[in-house]
Order: C-alpha cells, then sequence, then structure tokens
C-alpha cells in the first residue's frame, strides 16, 4: 500500500466555520499535516453551531475540523505575528476565508507570505473573490445561492424560494479549493513556486449550471429557467412523486426507460395504450404532454407503496430511488457498505458517528477512520511550537503572556 496522497505536506488552515474547515479537513484526509489555527477566547465561530455538545465544541466543528492538530495564537501582539509568520515559513499551503485584505492587515496576506515562503500555496476563499466590483463585499453560502440563479430555479410556482437546507456554496467551492490545491502543489513540482488561488462562492455556483445558461444564450435570451416544482418540464419523465406512505423520485427521461416504465403503467392498472402511445416516445413529445403524462402518473403512485413501486420499477431496470430521511441514510446497507458513517473515539464523548468523506483509491488505505478528533482550543500549542524550534521556556512563557491560548 502507497502512502497518503499528501503525506510529507504541511497546511496551515487560518479559516473559520465552513469553507475554509472543510477544505482542511480533506486536505487531512489525505495525509497532510493540517493545524488549524484559532483566535483566542471563543475560537472558530463554528464551535458554537450546531449540533453543541458543550461551551467548545459542537458537532459541526467535530465533522469539520477532525484530522487536524490545534493552535491558537493572539495576532495582537507582535510576539503572535511573528509566530505565525514563522509557522507559514514552513508549510506548503495557506487556507483562509476571510474578506479580501483582511489578512494584509495582519502581516498575513499572500503578498508578505509568498515573499517570505515562495513556494507557499495561498488558498483564499470569499463570497465575490479577490478581484472585481464586488470583492470588497461580505457574504456567506445563502448569498451566493440566491446571486447565482439556483435559488430562483426550485420550489413551487408562485412561492419564494425555499432554503437549500445543505451548504452547497460553501461545500462546493471547499471542494473545488481542494482540486485548484492540488493542481498548484504539483504546479509547483516543476515552477518550483507556489501561488495564489482564489476562489468565490458566487463563481462556483455560475459554474454549476449545467443547462440554465445555456438555455438562456442558445435561445438569444428568450429561455429562461423557471421555478417547477416537483419535476423536471424539460426531462419528462424526471421528479418526485408521492406514495401512499412516502415519497420517492422516478428517472424515466431517457427514451429506452420512459417504454418500459410506461409499459409497466399500462399494465399494472394504467390506461390502455399508455405504453405504446407514439407520442411519449421521444424527448420532445414526452415534454409537450408532459401534464397529460403526470395525471397517469402521480394517481398510478399514489395509489401504491414506496416499496411496491421501487420494486416494480427495479424489476425492469428504472431507476427509482425514497426519499430518505437521515435515519434511514445511516442505516443504508450501501452507506454502510462504502464506510460513510464514520466513528471516532473521543475522550470526552464516547463514541462519535461523522459523515465521512469520498474518497477512495486502489492503493491507499482510507478505510480506517480519521483516529484525530477535532483538537480542543489551543490543544497542541507545545507541539506546534517546537517543530518550529521554540524551547520549553520559550514556549512556557508565550503561554503565560496569552500569546499561545488554550482552553
Amino acid at each position: 500500500m502507497q502512502a497518503l496522497p499528501l503525506s510529507g505536506v504541511r497546511v496551515i488552515d487560518y479559516s473559520h466555520f465552513l469553507a475554509g474547515p472543510y477544505v482542511g479537513r480533506c486536505l487531512a484526509a489525505l495525509g497532510a499535516e493540517v493545524i488549524k489555527v484559532e483566535r483566542p477566547g471563543s475560537g472558530d465561530a463554528g464551535r458554537q453551531h450546531a449540533h453543541i455538545l458543550d461551551d467548545q465544541q459542537s458537532g459541526y466543528f467535530l465533522q469539520l475540523n477532525m484530522g487536524k492538530q490545534g493552535v491558537s495564537v493572539n495576532m495582537k501582539d507582535p510576539r503572535g505575528k511573528a509566530f505565525m509568520q514563522q509557522l507559514c515559513d514552513s508549510a506548503d499551503v495557506f487556507i483562509e476565508n476571510y474578506r479580501p485584505g483582511a489578512l494584509d492587515k495582519l502581516g498575513l496576506g499572500y503578498t508578505e507570505l509568498s515573499a517570505r515562503n515562495p513556494r507557499l500555496v495561498y488558498c483564499s476563499i470569499s463570497a465575490y473573490g479577490h478581484t472585481g466590483p464586488d470583492a470588497h463585499r461580505a457574504g456567506f453560502g445563502l448569498i451566493a445561492e440566491a446571486k447565482s440563479g439556483i435559488m430562483q430555479m426550485v420550489g413551487t410556482p408562485g412561492e419564494a424560494p425555499p432554503l437549500l437546507r445543505i451548504s452547497l456554496g460553501d461545500m462546493y467551492t471547499g471542494i473545488h479549493a481542494v482540486a485548484a490545491i492540488n493542481a498548484a502543489l504539483l504546479g509547483r513540482v516543476t515552477s518550483g513556486k507556489g501561488q495564489h488561488v482564489d476562489m468565490a462562492l458566487y463563481d462556483t455556483l455560475v459554474s454549476m449550471h449545467e443547462y440554465a445558461v445555456q438555455c438562456y444564450t442558445l435561445s438569444g435570451g428568450t429561455v429562461l429557467p423557471q421555478q417547477t416544482g416537483h419535476d423536471m418540464p424539460t426531462s419528462t419523465l424526471y421528479g418526485v412523486f408521492r406514495a401512499q406512505d412516502g415519497d420517492l423520485v422516478i428517472a424515466a427521461q431517457v427514451d429506452d426507460a420512459w417504454k418500459r416504465f410506461a409499459a409497466l403503467v399500462e399494465q399494472h392498472g394504467g390506461p390502455a395504450g399508455f405504453g405504446a402511445d407514439a407520442r411519449f416516445h421521444d424527448a420532445n413529445g414526452r415534454n409537450a404532454h408532459r401534464l397529460e403524462i403526470l395525471a397517469v402518473v402521480k394517481p398510478w403512485v399514489a395509489a401504491r407503496t414506496v416499496t411496491e413501486v421501487l420494486a416494480l420499477l427495479d424489476g425492469i431496470d428504472v431507476p427509482s430511488a425514497k426519499v430518505q430521511r437521515i435515519d434511514e441514510v445511516l442505516a443504508d446497507p450501501q452507506i454502510q457498505a462504502r464506510g460513510m458513517v464514520l466513528e471516532q473515539q473521543h475522550p470526552r464523548y464516547g463514541t462519535l458517528r461523522l459523515p465521512n468523506l469520498p474518497f477512495r483509491f486502489s492503493d491507499c488505505d482510507t478505510s480506517a477512520p480519521m483516529q484525530r478528533v477535532a483538537p480542543d482550543l489551543g490543544q497542541h500549542n507545545a507541539e506546534v511550537a517546537r517543530s518550529l524550534g521554540y524551547s520549553d521556556a520559550d514556549i512556557a512563557t508565550l503561554q503565560t503572556d496569552g500569546v499561545l491560548f488554550s482552553k
């Protein structure tokens, strides 16, 4: 077996809450040494986000910061600034997600750190990026989701769009940042130099549009995606349907799958001739007669249980699935077989069950749970300081003076 791909890479995670910490967690899972730096006192604001376990940890923080060492540095003290700059001199990657320009004031901006360490890959994550007229504006995933056009496309026609309930902007930008960091590290092999990776939540969500942008541009500006509720008018039959005891999704939008599905519906109580109706045998015809099709399919599904419908569709190889609750997801044999719920032993909280990451390699062992739990605030101050050459006496002074903070 090989070592994990990023073994030997040192990462400084000077980020907070979600997008940045997620990048750090991913890099740790890929083998990097990740050092999370927090402010003294309250630390990362994510420590106070659901589900709260005590006054310094939360499920949110535990999930996003496992695998990392933790230090807490007072940047208002010149010794704290010197400590951080020395730490960054030792690093391969620096992650931050503050408003552009904020870290320049602390001596932790890209220009200053790269001058000291030209090999540093410096990753910034912000709402709008470091260029453009909105670069100075604050923002969160919610803001990017609204501005990107994604939010406008979901929900029931005539009603305000719903919240997406997962942090799409943060997580998608985070995993793009992981890819970009690894690309920059690979480029450094030949160039010998790091670079600034500038990631924007807004950019990332706009890049997700797999059809909306081209529908508008290729139609000469006449086609605007609209809220469609529970199905896809441009891809019939593809949507969510309510059965007697729950909801399920059906994806019979491909011609062959549709023909098998329509024949099944007719065979099991649907109207005569439904399966043979040539009007529905190509995508344009199905889309043109979508409401007529839904008028048959909806009551057909509603007359059966989820299990009954899924069994029928599995029998003809039409993709379908129950709309599952989180408890059902955790109990799903497929999720268990893939190791997507990891267990960690925490010294205070006992066994933790948290979402795993989806990385799988043929020649690296990613099956074992990450043993290092998310750090307490400043837990590894001394360990990290020693790696930089600080003596025990120097460390004791910095801790006594609150330059290195722990809780």
